[in-house]
């Protein structure tokens, strides 16, 4: 599996650490199909490729939730309904969200949260004031429907429980209605809204690495799906560099790079934003 360098956010992600953990999000999906169709996937990181190699081997086949789980999981970009998550459940959650090389760090009480709100408005803030990062964020979300269905990617408006619009009023209208204030005022009622909040660090700061703490993240949200919870990334904290650093102060992991961060909770349904068919994203020889 390769990154497509076409699709990169350089001004999000210029060092394509999302790239990488994306990559490994999509291998946990393969992990786990293979599993329930009989195969054993054992993916590794090849540095000359710059890609994640996957062999497969035999094995008697075993569907699990989290394989159930795949075609119903979303990032929910909405207000929960702030009920706290059953212990037996949280223990789940962390059995998923850990792996080699990657801790999942747990946060589920009121100060906590409010602790990392305050790493969130700030990455937040930083990103409104970069007018690269505001213009980028504007070119991937699809306003309508017919924006939607020609592309089959980026973030579908009603997808943030936005209205739909034509692409070219949503365009026009969007800086006067994505506002600073706005936008911080929107994550500070859903975090609040929130049972927890689910950082994932990894041991080294490199793309093999980054990797599988986005398999981890996958199977932390394939987990949180199949038990009704809902989650969304809240990345700012770790978007931002110099956020970043005071949030891994707060953390208290020393050196090591916080690489994502969830928030989780029991919530609505929203609609999903489309995907590309297989067939687009396979290379052939």
């Amino acid at each position: 599996m390769l990154p497509d360098p076409g699709r990169g956010l350089r001004a999000v992600d210029p060092d394509d650490h999302h790239v990488f953990a994306s990559l490994g999000c999509a291998i946990e999906n393969m992990v786990q199909a293979a599993r329930a169709f009989g195969l054993r996937a054992a993916p590794s990181y090849a540095p000359d490729a710059r890609g994640i190699q996957v062999e497969l081997e035999a094995a008697p086949p075993e569907r699990t939730d989290l394989f159930d789980a795949i075609p119903h999981r979303q990032s929910t970009r909405a207000l929960y309904d702030g009920r706290s998550v059953p212990p037996e459940h949280l223990r789940l959650l962390e059995a998923a969200g850990n792996g080699d090389g990657v801790r999942m760090l747990l946060f589920t009480e009121r100060q906590q949260r409010e602790d990392i709100l305050s790493y969130l408005v700030a990455g937040n803030s930083a990103q409104m004031d970069d007018a690269a990062f505001v213009e980028e964020l504007k070119s991937w979300i699809r306003f309508g429907y017919g924006d939607a269905l020609s592309t089959r990617d980026g973030l579908f408006s009603k997808s943030s429980g936005n209205p739909a619009l034509p692409g070219w009023i949503g365009r026009l209208i969007f800086s006067q209605v994505f506002t600073k204030d706005g936008e911080n005022s929107k994550y500070e009622n859903q975090l609040r809204s929130s049972a927890g909040v689910a950082v994932f660090v990894s041991d080294k700061d490199e793309p093999a690495y980054w990797a599988e703490a986005g398999r981890c993240c996958q199977r932390f949200a394939l987990q949180a799906t199949a038990l009704q919870l809902r989650h969304a990334f809240i990345n700012q904290p770790v978007e931002v560099p110099a956020v970043r650093g005071q949030f891994a102060s707060y953390l208290g992991i020393g050196g090591r790079r916080p690489d994502l961060v969830m928030r989780f909770g029991y919530g609505p349904e929203l609609p999903k934003s489309l995907r590309r068919p297989v067939e687009d994203v396979i290379l052939r020889a």
